[in-house]
């Protein structure tokens, strides 16, 4: 590997993002997530009209067709995979320090979070809680070469969201969409960090690489196109507002 080559390679194929790097420990928030470890982990782009539910066998055959997978190799053995509806040719990287970050967004089903909602008192959230990963989707994956304890790995995808929802703030005026993942990894015998929060150095170049890499793949995804950003979660086809309020309480004081 040259100076010029990201730790974590990537690779576009046939609308799907591949991030490979050996024996990596991975934590994902995606579709069959938590812990693995792989040599790879995947973003695949969906069609539009998208509405297959058996994922496993989905990601399995665009994985073979990508050429990433043999035939009939389970899912589970190739790796995490987010879904997007965003095209991976706007997918954009970033590195810093030991740290490298994908980003691929589309806000077509912006998540606001208004902080004087209009809903009064307690009331439930409607049903339905389950939405296919079709429509739009700020996907983000990290790696790092250090060697995270099991408590920092997990940090991490908090470091990555705050950066995600931040960045999301400043450019879109929302801190997310309806359907964000995140996958992070890292090196297990790499050197041993105890904490990934953002005054480390891990945690710092983790905030910076999401930010990079997600305002290029912005950039990459409306600039020239003829998807525009929408003004208010109603001018876009699939936004909510999280507009309940929930109850605020002071929990018991025992001597």
């Amino acid at each position: 590997m040259t100076g010029s080559e990201p730790a974590y390679h990537a690779v576009r194929r046939a609308g799907v993002l591949r991030v490979s790097r050996p024996d990596t420990e991975w934590l994902s928030t995606g579709w069959n997530g938590g812990k693995r470890t792989s040599d790879a982990v995947y973003n695949v782009t969906v069609p539009d009209g998208w509405e297959r539910t058996d994922l496993d066998a989905y990601i399995a055959e665009r994985l073979e067709r990508a050429g990433f997978a043999d035939r009939g190799q389970p899912q589970t053995d190739l790796g995490p995979a987010l879904l997007t509806g965003a095209k991976q040719r706007d997918a954009r990287g970033a590195r810093c320090g030991s740290v490298t970050a994908y980003a691929t967004a589309g806000i077509s089903n912006p998540a606001a979070l208004p902080m004087d909602p209009d809903g009064e008192g307690e009331r439930s959230v409607p049903d339905g809680d389950e939405q296919p990963p079709g429509h739009g989707t700020v996907n983000v994956i990290v790696g790092t070469t250090t060697a995270l304890a099991p408590g920092a790995l997990a940090n991490l995808v908090a470091v990555a969201a705050e950066a995600k929802a931040a960045t999301l703030l400043a450019e879109t005026g929302y801190p997310g969409t309806t359907t964000d993942a995140i996958i992070v990894g890292h090196d297990p015998t790499g050197e041993q960090v105890s904490f990934s929060g953002s005054a480390t150095n891990v945690g710092a170049a983790t905030r910076a690489c999401v930010r990079e890499a997600l305002r290029a793949t912005l950039r990459a995804h409306y600039e020239g196109s003829d998807s525009t950003l929408p003004d208010a979660v109603s001018d876009a086809p699939y936004g909510v507002s999280t507009d309940i309020r929930a109850t605020v309480f002071r929990p018991s004081l025992e001597d």
